[in-house]
């Protein structure tokens, strides 16, 4: 369908579209309206698995699908995360809770070294950094954008095979550079210590030195360019 309509993303899946290689299998887990792969399929990706969970989101898929001209290269799959997916080279999970994107990626068996992560969390970006070394994946770049009122980041990893562990401080910082979510981040950790100053002194004591660090990280970018805190 040639004169079918350019499609446009909001900030935050337009990030997430950005680091995808066109020429490899892609799938978009909790796709809803499938508007990620069908953007893929006009900038030249002709491999593409649009999932979710839910029938309802997949049928309006099919029609964003049918309307963009792509049936013969997006596959529609009902799946819960990635089980019923044989295989795919760069998975995009975005605009799912962190928590559960770690989920999804624990109990995937068919990462290997071709395999990037292209996640995109609304919460719990913390917890997914740590998710993301333990299932063997290395954080490649994180890109950041703001929608709204509201930052999001955009982590890109790649398979190394090897699980490890980060420390709490990269755990908040990843790879990120963009000053402004810094900031917002050491506030969340600021404010969550003065919620527990008297419940939980120790806790408290832990998160103020965690804002610090993340403070030391955006000052050392603001003066010399990135730093990145790994353990």
């Amino acid at each position: 369908m040639t004169d079918a309509p350019a499609v446009r993303l909001t900030p935050r899946l337009a990030a997430a579209a950005a680091p995808v290689r066109i020429d490899r299998v892609i799938c978009d887990v909790g796709t809803d309206h499938a508007l990620l792969p069908c953007f893929l399929f006009q900038r030249g990706a002709r491999r593409l698995i649009a999932s979710d969970v839910r029938k309802g989101p997949l049928q309006s898929a099919m029609r964003n699908i049918r309307k963009y001209g792509a049936e013969d290269c997006i596959r529609v799959v009902l799946s819960d995360g990635l089980k019923n997916i044989e295989y795919a080279e760069d998975i995009i999970i975005a605009g799912m809770g962190g928590e559960l994107i770690s989920r999804i990626i624990s109990e995937c068996d068919f990462f290997d070294t071709n395999t990037r992560l292209i996640l995109q969390p609304m919460t719990r970006a913390e917890k997914l950094r740590r998710a993301v070394y333990a299932a063997g994946f290395e954080l490649l770049s994180e890109n950041c954008v703001r929608e709204g009122d509201k930052y999001y980041t955009v982590m890109y990893a790649g398979y190394t095979g090897k699980p490890a562990e980060i420390s709490e401080l990269f755990s908040y910082v990843g790879k990120v550079t963009d000053n402004a979510y810094l900031a917002r981040q050491a506030d969340i950790l600021e404010n969550a210590a003065r919620g527990c100053t008297v419940s939980d002194p120790e806790r408290a004591k832990r998160l103020t030195e965690l804002a610090d660090g993340v403070r030391q990280v955006r000052q050392h970018n603001e003066s010399q360019g990135s730093l990145h805190i790994f353990e």
